[in-house]
């Protein structure tokens, strides 16, 4: 070929279909690279700029150990990597293929034979509330806390939440509400394969919206995980809260649920398997364990576990008890623990009329509603009559603790007793508050908050109650008709007073005992193993920086600063006046404010 291409004659260029690049050999072959067939180099063999040229290797080299070895290594990569890249298609097909719940067309076309949009708007509003219930979980335990554990208590609360809500989605929904046996589910993970509605693996339709449902059960998720941190305040490093609020959250309160309310669950059968497993032959048919709205499920399980953390991770550096001297530390701000209680009281009205999960169920609602408000009222009224002999002082700490306590007892036997009923039983839970508070400081176990007592005891009380005091009026309730007479097929529950028998009784007694001998034990058990962890995963902070103060040794600032005048500390541990020496005045919570107040 005549004429030039460039600086190049024509006739220089080999034809088109012979041309390739310096380095094609190797991207043809990359499996093979450094190996190809005999020859002498050519300027084709050269890598390009920036590449390391690589020495040709016969095929016949093949034979040599090191070569197959490298080649074996080579192959084995690039079939794992074919793998990894089909796997993780494979999760995201299984994860986003199905989207959970109805597409909006459906919703449209078919409410009104799946989904009612009444009681799914009532159990988003229910849900809501109780989520609001973790702001006053966030000022109850701040304000009863001293001022250097009030960063690290909000803290804690608003991180447990967001892993609770993921857990919650990859796993814990799962565990409680799938398809599965009587001991766990194992469906709907990542709630793959929702319907339109929660059907108790189609069993019962809730007739509840699938993705309003699982809001709802989150929420309630959520307060059991943050009931347990109410008593390790102070003392508890963040990586360990970390730790054990994935196990409280994935994990136990999932699992122990599904026994309860799951589908199929072995101790409760979530209202549709009138068995109690292993103890069927204690009770007459069709008695099962019944926890309305979580008295067990949430309150029993939170307590018996925030128990657990307190005893392994022993009291905070200084806490004197009353038989060696001292007694509870003095909260640093009863202002925002009040608040935050009746934040909480509020927020019930969600945690017991939502669990009707119906709206149509209106005389049931104001039912549970009032039940639910004058428990509370008994409750708050014994403790502080209960207590006042003792010092002759009107006690806005045990007020709080007291109508606390009434509203987790009536939390499981809302629905079926009568308001006679629920004030006896807020009234019992009155009493039973504070002299779970006196054991625990017999005890010498640190719980500043109160949570093991107020969640604990007054939860296996309210629980114990319904087998007392169930007047035999209602069943459950009804997605459709609302009431729970329209419910033939479910029995009514009956307790002994009302001429139930102890039947009931029995089975409340049953399941409360087995939630407190599987839960605590368990719950003591990971405590120690985290406990036992080296540096900062130990459950337990460090000495130097619990003198130091959590919240600036694990969060780098107090909750207050004091050298511009805001808020105000004590220094003494017990919260008591104390004999000072004869220069010195004795030191008062609530006299002094300003740095020398943070001594403590």
């Amino acid at each position: 070929m005549e004429g030039t291409f460039g600086k190049l004659p024509l006739r220089t260029l080999p034809p088109m279909n012979m041309l390739r690049l310096p380095w094609a050999s190797e991207a043809a072959m990359p499996a093979f690279a450094g190996v190809g067939t005999a020859g002498p180099p050519s300027r084709h063999d050269e890598a390009p700029p920036g590449r390391r040229s690589r020495k040709r290797l016969p095929l016949s080299s093949l034979k040599e150990r090191d070569i197959q070895k490298r080649f074996g290594l080579l192959l084995a990569s690039k079939m794992i990597a074919i793998v990894a890249i089909f796997a993780i298609i494979g999760l995201f097909y299984f994860l986003f293929e199905t989207a959970a719940g109805a597409a909006p067309t459906e919703v449209l076309t078919k409410a009104d034979d799946y989904i009612s949009p009444i009681n799914t708007m009532w159990v988003l509003v229910t849900a809501f509330l109780v989520f609001f219930m973790q702001a006053g979980f966030m000022a109850l335990e701040a304000g009863f806390a001293r001022s250097r554990e009030s960063v690290n208590i909000m803290m804690e609360c608003i991180f447990d939440t967001c892993l609770c809500g993921l857990l919650y989605f990859a796993i814990g929904f799962a565990f409680q509400f799938g398809k599965g046996n009587g001991v766990i589910g194992h469906s709907l993970f990542f709630l793959h394969g929702a319907g339109p509605t929660y059907d108790y693996a189609g069993i019962f339709n809730s007739r509840v919206a699938f993705l309003a449902f699982f809001l709802f059960q989150f929420a309630f998720a959520d307060t059991a995980s943050t009931v347990t941190s109410g008593a390790m305040v102070g003392r508890t490093s963040f990586k360990g809260d970390i730790l054990y609020s994935a196990v409280v959250s994935g994990f136990m309160y999932p699992i122990f649920a599904h026994w309860v309310w799951g589908p199929g669950g072995w101790l409760g059968g979530g209202g549709t398997n009138f068995t109690m497993g292993i103890f069927n032959p204690l009770v007459k048919n069709d008695i099962i364990f019944r926890d309305f709205a979580g008295s067990t499920v949430v309150h029993t399980v939170g307590g018996f576990i925030a128990l657990a953390g307190a005893m392994v991770l022993g009291p905070r550096l200084g806490r004197k008890f009353a038989r060696d001297g001292g007694g509870p530390t003095a909260p640093h701000d009863m202002n925002i623990a009040a608040i935050g209680a009746v934040i909480l009281w509020f927020g019930w009205y969600g945690f017991n009329p939502g669990s009707t999960l119906s709206a149509m169920d209106w005389e049931g609602i104001g039912r549970v509603a009032t039940n639910t408000t004058l428990a509370a009222c008994a409750g708050g009224m014994v403790a502080v009559f209960f207590v006042y002999p003792r010092s002759k002082k009107w006690d806005v700490g045990m007020s709080i603790n007291g109508f606390l306590g009434g509203l987790v007892a009536i939390t499981c036997p809302c629905y079926w007793v009568s308001p006679g009923g629920a004030i006896l039983i807020g009234a019992v839970a009155g009493v039973v508050v504070p002299l779970g508070v006196d054991l625990l400081e017999r005890l010498r176990i640190d719980d500043p908050i109160g949570a093991v007592a107020v969640h604990g005891f007054a939860g296996v009380w309210g629980t114990v109650s319904l087998g007392l005091f169930a007047s035999g009026k209602f069943g459950i309730p009804d997605p459709v008709a609302g009431t729970a007479d329209a419910s033939a097929t479910i029995p009514h529950v009956t307790g002994l007073f009302y001429g139930g028998g102890t039947s009931q009784l029995v089975a409340q007694l049953l399941g409360s005992a087995t939630c407190v001998i599987v839960v605590f034990p368990v719950a003591y058990v990971i405590f120690k193993i985290i406990r036992s962890l080296p540096g900062e995963w130990n459950l337990r902070l460090g000495e130097a920086e619990e003198l130091e103060g959590i919240d600036i040794s694990e969060h780098g600032l107090p909750a207050y600063h004091m050298e511009f005048g805001q808020g105000f500390a004590y220094t003494t541990f017990t919260g008591k006046a104390f004999d000072a020496p004869a220069d010195e005045p004795a030191v008062v919570a609530g006299q002094v404010s300003g740095p020398e107040a943070e001594k403590v």
